[in-house]
């Protein structure tokens, strides 16, 4: 496993409807499955990996594209809210690339995105 100075970290807002633009980032033989937003753009989970698609600048024309394929992923785990102060959902993924931190805000099924990362890889 590589180790990474920092935590690339997301946070997903609410599930949304998948992107129409989004298929022309897909490869032969790989589908949407279901989309997330985030602050400022969205996390589309597919059959063969996770894409962030992450707008930045003012104006949000500069946009960057994570693509994590899940054959990547060596362990996950998840951790449900907490109740009245503790609101957000994390997810933590360890991969060859290092460590991903996902928060997940209220809203978001947690138990949900653990079935999508588990379907996918095991």
């Amino acid at each position: 496993m590589v180790a990474t100075k920092g935590i690339l970290e997301w946070t997903l807002v609410s599930e949304c409807p998948i992107p129409n633009d989004v298929h022309d980032l897909l490869v032969d033989g790989e589908e949407a499955i279901s989309a997330y937003k985030t602050f400022r753009d969205s996390a589309i989970f597919t059959n063969k990996r996770l894409i962030v698609r992450d707008a930045q600048g003012l104006t949000g024309k500069k946009v960057e594209i994570y693509s994590l394929p899940y054959s990547s992923i060596y362990m996950w785990s998840t951790e449900n809210a907490g109740g009245f102060l503790d609101v957000n959902a994390e997810v933590e993924l360890w991969t060859k690339a290092g460590h991903i931190k996902v928060n997940l805000k209220k809203g978001v099924d947690v138990r949900k995105f653990d079935k999508l990362i588990a379907n996918a890889i095991l």
